[in-house]
């Protein structure tokens, strides 16, 4: 059980951090992208996955950009974890974008990564992590986003881990994307995600549905319901 336990907080220490909302990555995806939100534009993340009739976990995301800080995108992160012992993990997150990506050129979006979690339970930090996403617009519908870094995890038997992660985001029309995903560390064998992102409207909610195996490291499957407002 701990060691279940310890790959869902690596799980959470690799999603704390939030990227652009409007055709790409985070929320229910594990890999993120190099944007930030829109300057003067908040949003709330939250989604719910469950492994199995026991295990799963509920996520509540806020963070704003401010238009004074362009490229700082700063928030903050509550999980509810249902896995044998519960807990209730919160910390923070921010995000620095250091370049957007150029459309149709090999020249990548880049931006570093923070986060940490700390048990409701405890008091103890929980998890942690250092991420670097590159973001390549492939074309104007396609989106490849690479990531790697660093993750700690209290409840792990290696505490700490190199993290990576590769996804492909298509924007089908102006409200509907699909993603496909896989992600890891150094230790184990990598996990993989494929979605669907529904903007009804293309207005300020997206709908997520995302099925997986081994996002938490370990579990044969997941599945998870996402919703993210802007406003």
């Amino acid at each position: 059980m701990k060691k279940v336990l310890g790959y869902a907080l690596l799980c959470l220490a690799v999603l704390v951090t939030s990227p652009q909302r409007a055709k790409a990555a985070a929320g229910s995806h594990v890999v993120d992208d190099s944007g930030v939100e829109t300057p003067g534009v908040c949003h709330v993340e939250s989604w719910a996955t469950r492994y199995d009739d026991r295990r799963g976990y509920l996520n509540l995301s806020p963070a704003c950009t401010r238009k004074v800080w362009p490229r700082l995108e700063m928030g903050g992160t509550v999980q509810a974890i249902r896995d044998g012992r519960n807990d209730v993990l919160f910390g923070p997150a921010l995000k620095l974008n250091l370049r957007a990506p150029a459309s149709g050129r090999p020249v990548p979006g880049l931006a570093v990564a923070v986060g940490g979690a700390w048990s409701g339970r405890s008091g103890q930090l929980e998890a942690a992590s250092l991420n670097l996403p590159v973001t390549f617009n492939a074309t104007d519908r396609l989106q490849i986003n690479l990531n790697t870094g660093w993750a700690y995890t209290r409840q792990s038997a290696h505490p700490h881990a190199l993290t990576y992660g590769a996804q492909i985001y298509a924007s089908v029309t102006d409200t509907l994307g699909l993603m496909a995903e896989t992600f890891g560390r150094d230790r184990g064998k990598p996990g993989a995600q494929v979605g669907v992102r529904w903007t009804p409207g293309n207005g300020p909610y997206d709908l997520d549905v995302v099925v997986g195996n081994r996002v938490d490291g370990l579990s044969p499957r997941a599945v998870s319901l996402g919703l993210t407002v802007r406003h």
